[in-house]
C-alpha cells in the first residue's frame, strides 16, 4: 500500500452494533498496523465508552431514535437529525478516509450517508436476520452488504454476501474437550450438562423457567450452568431449592471464561441475539432459542427461525414457556440423535472467520482505488 489507511467505522447503541465494528478495525489493524482509525458514535450511548476501551479514536454526535412510547420527546428529532449530518459531514471530510464500514445502530445513519455522498465506498454489516432500518436505507449506496443470514429482506440480493458476524476471538480459538471442560468447571463428565444464558444482563423468562423446573431437573440428574443476570442473582442465590441441589447446579450472576461454558455444555439454551447466535454456531452444540419478544421489530424471532428452519435450532416462544418449555428441551436431552443432527446443521451458520472474509471482501472491493 502507497499510503498510510484511513478508516471510518460507525454503529453502536448496543454490544451486538459496537463489537463486530471493533472486530472489523482489529481484523485490518493485525494487516495494516499504521492504520488511522476513526469511530463514530451517539452522545451518551455505549460506544462513547466501549471504543476507547478497545483502542480506537471516536467522535459523537447528538443523534437518537423515534421514541415510540412518549410521541412528543420527538418534536426535536428532525434538527437533531440536520445537526448530526452536518457534523458527519464535517468530520469526514476532515479525516478523508478511504472507505467506512457501518455496523447499524443510530450514529451509523448519518456517518455513513454523508460518506456516500462524498463519494467514499460504503460498506454495510448486518447481524440480524431482519435488516434494521438504518441499514435498509444505506445499502442502497454501499459497495457490499455483509449478512450472517443468505437471505435478508430490504437489502439489494446482488449486494449480500453471507460471511456471518464477527465474534469473539476467544470463543473460535478457545473451544476445549467437553470432557475436559466440564472437569475444569468442577462439573461431572458423565453428567449431561445444560447451559442456560439470557444475555449480559441476563433473563427473567429463563430464570422463571428453571424455577419452575427445578425437580425436574433434579428428577433426570441433568447438571446445569445457569447464568442469571444481575438482576436476579442475589435472590437467586438465597433459594434454598436452588441451593439443595448442591453440585447439580452452577449459578452466576455473569459469565467471563464464555468458551469454556459453551465446551462444558451437551445442550445451550439462549435467548436469539444475533451474536449470541453466531457465537453458538461457532460453538456447535444443540441450543434451544427464547427470542426476546420485544427486540426491535421481532428480529429475535426471525434470527432464530433461521436456525429452526434448517433444524439447526428448536425454538420456544415467551409466551408458550409454561406449557412447552420443559418437553422440547427434554426431547433434545434424552436424544443423542436428535443432539448430533442439530450440531451437524449448525455449520451451514458457523462463519469463525467472518472478520477476515468481510475485511478481504472489503480490499477486493476498494484496492482499485488504494
Amino acid at each position: 500500500m502507497n499510503k498510510k489507511l484511513k478508516v471510518v467505522l460507525s454503529g453502536g447503541g448496543t454490544g451486538g452494533h459496537i463489537f463486530p465494528a471493533i472486530a472489523i478495525a482489529d481484523e485490518i489493524r493485525k494487516r495494516f498496523p499504521d492504520t488511522e482509525f476513526l469511530f463514530i458514535g451517539a452522545n451518551g450511548k455505549m460506544e462513547m465508552e466501549k471504543v476507547p476501551q478497545a483502542g480506537y479514536k471516536i467522535e459523537g454526535i447528538d443523534i437518537a431514535g423515534i421514541d415510540r412510547g412518549n410521541m412528543l420527546s420527538n418534536l426535536g428529532l428532525p434538527f437533531k437529525i440536520l445537526k448530526s449530518l452536518s457534523k458527519s459531514k464535517k468530520i469526514i471530510k476532515n479525516f478523508a478516509p478511504d472507505f467506512a464500514v457501518g455496523t447499524g445502530g443510530f450514529a451509523s445513519g448519518p456517518a455513513l450517508y454523508e460518506a456516500s455522498r462524498l463519494g467514499i465506498p460504503i460498506f454495510i454489516q448486518e447481524q440480524n436476520a431482519h435488516a434494521g432500518v438504518t441499514n435498509k436505507i444505506l445499502s442502497k449506496k454501499a459497495k457490499a452488504v455483509f449478512t450472517a443470514y443468505p437471505k435478508v429482506e430490504g437489502f439489494p440480493s446482488e449486494k449480500i454476501k453471507f460471511l456471518g458476524n464477527p465474534i469473539r476471538e476467544n470463543i473460535v480459538t478457545g473451544m476445549t474437550e467437553t470432557a475436559l471442560a466440564k472437569e475444569k468447571m468442577g462439573l461431572n463428565k458423565d453428567k449431561l450438562t445444560i447451559l442456560s444464558v439470557g444475555g449480559s444482563l441476563g433473563s427473567r423468562t429463563l430464570n422463571n423457567a428453571w424455577k419452575d423446573n427445578l425437580e425436574n431437573l433434579k428428577e433426570k440428574g441433568y447438571q446445569l450452568i445457569w447464568q442469571t443476570g444481575k438482576l436476579d442473582y442475589n435472590e437467586l442465590s438465597n433459594e434454598s431449592r436452588i441451593s439443595d441441589l448442591g453440585s447439580q447446579i452452577q449459578l452466576r450472576e455473569f459469565i467471563k471464561d464464555m468458551e469454556l461454558a459453551y465446551s462444558a455444555a451437551d445442550i445451550i439454551v439462549s435467548r436469539a441475539g444475533a451474536i449470541a447466535i453466531s457465537e453458538l454456531a461457532v460453538a456447535r452444540k444443540p441450543v434451544l432459542l427464547v427470542p426476546f419478544p420485544f427486540a426491535a421489530e421481532d428480529h429475535q424471532t426471525k434470527n432464530a427461525m433461521n436456525l429452526v428452519e434448517k433444524n439447526a435450532a428448536r425454538m420456544v416462544k415467551d409466551s408458550e414457556m409454561q406449557e412447552k418449555f420443559w418437553n422440547t428441551l427434554e426431547e433434545i436431552c434424552s436424544s443423542e440423535n436428535i443432539r448430533n443432527e442439530m450440531s451437524q446443521n449448525l455449520e451451514y451458520f458457523a462463519k469463525p472467520n467472518a472478520a477476515k472474509e468481510i475485511v478481504d471482501e472489503i480490499f477486493k472491493t476498494v484496492k482499485s482505488t488504494m
